[in-house]
């Protein structure tokens, strides 16, 4: 993969590979395959996914740094239930080239460390055009790394609310509140059609999905991971239609949020709903109501990374050190991992998000 040469040629040993999701569709990485991943922070949860090895690996102190993907918050999550910091960049600033596709109209890469520093020196060891990947935008490197201890002033920080506070928890909440307040963000910003944008990259995630693995699922299907196959099935035999609107709402949707960063530079939210839930947990308890655990852990991301905006998840800790942390998103607009990485650089250094090694 074009990432791993770009992270040997800054001087990076490549350690070994990580347990995730099957094809990275799923959010909690319980792999009939290789078995479930187990959380740092707590061996019995999970650790979120589909890239759930790359958070548990950096939260145990295995490697300070690890690659993933985000499709729908694979990167996001992780971070959020392992307690470490990751980057999901702007759709297309990096290579995609030599990773196995998934949803290729939304796939990312993109890295996790347990610092801002590392996090944006490896952003930066990764960044350039790549004329061989179509869906990489051919932009020059901007380092980042020399950015993140710039002034916070002049920003302008708002907090997501309604979808982004309804869909989250007692402990995301105040997760929220804990990083708005070192901030000084301005409450009361509405995200755009926030709930329409998760059922569109539902659709699409299915349909695209679904299409890709559809050889293997006429000849293979008994072999697919268990939780993965039927919706695998389901979006191959999806209605077209769908696709088509899901598409054509798209372009309407991020036209939307390219208008509410006129107004802003930078937006919080949660990164999930609630904190890393039981291994084989089947629901999770959501302000009262019983809902699905694994697709329910991307409720807050999916809004975000259909826009393609980018985002830092930073590891804070609503109810203690000794207890699980729960992620918030830092959201820029696009092509601004500067300013994510900025702000995320000041709740690091106000000692409100942090990353330490899990104590196992």
């Amino acid at each position: 993969a074009v990432l791993v040469q770009r992270m040997h040629a800054a001087g990076a040993v490549l350690v070994g590979a990580l347990n995730m999701d099957e094809f990275a569709y799923g959010f909690t990485t319980e792999n009939t395959h290789y078995g479930p991943c187990r959380n740092p922070r707590h061996l019995e949860r999970t650790a979120g996914g589909s890239s759930g090895g790359c958070g548990a690996a950096v939260a145990a102190g295995q490697v300070p740094v690890t690659l993933g993907s985000d499709t729908n918050g694979s990167i996001r999550v992780p971070s959020s239930l392992c307690g470490v910091w990751g980057l999901k960049p702007t759709f297309g600033r990096l290579s995609r080239r030599g990773s196995f596709p998934f949803v290729a109209s939304i796939d990312h890469l993109g890295p996790f460390a347990r610092s801002v520093e590392d996090l944006a020196a490896s952003y930066d060891a990764l960044q350039g055009p790549d004329e061989l990947d179509p869906g990489c935008h051919a932009l020059r490197v901007q380092p980042t790394l020399e950015q993140i201890d710039h002034s916070l002033a002049g920003l302008r920080i708002g907090v997501l609310n309604g979808y982004f506070e309804e869909q989250a928890g007692p402990a995301a909440r105040k997760a929220l509140d804990m990083a708005a307040n070192v901030l000084n963000a301005q409450r009361g910003v509405t995200w755009p059609d926030a709930a329409l944008a998760r059922v569109a990259a539902f659709v699409t995630t299915a349909s695209e999905g679904g299409s890709l693995h559809l050889p293997l699922l006429r000849e293979r299907a008994a072999e697919f991971e268990p939780l993965s196959v039927d919706r695998f099935i389901a979006g191959a035999l999806q209605p077209v239609d769908w696709y088509v609107r899901a598409q054509r709402f798209r372009r309407a949707y991020r036209d939307k949020v390219q208008a509410l960063f006129k107004e802003w530079d930078v937006l919080l939210a949660p990164a999930t709903p609630v904190q890393a839930t039981p291994i084989g947990a089947e629901t999770f308890d959501l302000n009262g109501t019983a809902v699905p655990a694994r697709p329910s852990m991307g409720l807050l991301t999916q809004p975000i990374s259909f826009a393609g905006c980018p985002v830092v998840a930073a590891p804070l800790w609503p109810e203690g050190r000794n207890a699980l942390p729960l992620g918030v998103q830092v959201i820029a607009a696009p092509w601004r991992e500067d300013l994510a990485l900025r702000v995320a650089r000041a709740l690091e250094a106000s000692g409100v998000a942090c990353s330490p090694v899990a104590g196992i």
